[in-house]
């Protein structure tokens, strides 16, 4: 079994539970209110900010010219791509891009953000992949499980959302990003594949309270 996969069996368990959450189950049926959509928007678009610096940290990190290149690329797409997405559901809700980004973070995204920045700033490239894999990897598998049924109608008010993540596109970053975790592991030291477990771990979690948090519009209690 190749490292990332062995990953996966251990974030297993919390993988699975993030299928049967009661966001992600109304998200993929069209019933989820409004509001818990709206919030969760604009704290994901906070939330890949910080995504992108970790893409670029890991292109200066990387010792090989086309990882650097690739991660390079990444940081761009996760600032154009995604974000077009958040902004034209901004447009909708007259909320301007300068408007998203003052959105305060919220406290799970602001600790889980700071989860990456830490390994990301401290750790080897393995571990700036393996903290930053599971949000690729997870929404791949969102996507794909809400769509197993075929895409969603016209009239389904989160389509956009769900075609792309459910895309070729989209899995393919994961793909890659696996396929240099798995080249890093081959040669990293014993101690340096646990760090990379512990922060893949702990994403998985965040990944999971991410849906937490926007289920319950979570708010600073004091």
């Amino acid at each position: 079994m190749n490292f990332s996969n062995y990953l996966r069996q251990r974030a297993l368990p919390v993988w699975k539970a993030q299928l049967k959450h009661p966001f992600v189950k109304a998200l993929g049926k069209g019933t989820l209110p409004l509001s818990k959509f709206r919030y969760y928007i604009l704290q994901d678009a906070r939330y890949l900010e910080e995504l992108a610096r970790i893409f670029a940290i890991g292109a200066q990190r990387a010792q090989e010219a086309e990882v650097t290149i690739r991660f390079a690329k990444l940081a761009k797409e996760t600032i154009l791509v995604e974000r077009a997405l958040h902004e034209s559901y901004g447009k909708k809700w007259k909320i301007s891009a300068g408007g998203m980004r003052g959105t305060p973070h919220a406290p799970t995204n602001y600790a889980y953000c700071r989860h990456m920045r830490s390994v990301a700033q401290t750790g080897t490239l393995g571990e700036i992949l393996a903290v930053a894999l599971p949000c690729a990897w997870v929404y791949c598998e969102v996507g794909r499980h809400l769509l197993r049924h075929g895409a969603p109608p016209a009239s389904h008010p989160y389509r956009e959302w769900l075609m792309l993540y459910a895309s070729p596109e989209f899995a393919e970053v994961a793909a890659w990003m696996r396929q240099v975790l798995d080249r890093w592991s081959k040669s990293a030291s014993k101690r340096e594949k646990v760090q990379a477990e512990e922060a893949f771990l702990i994403s998985s979690k965040y990944e999971w309270m991410f849906w937490e948090m926007a289920w319950r519009e979570e708010q600073w209690p004091v």
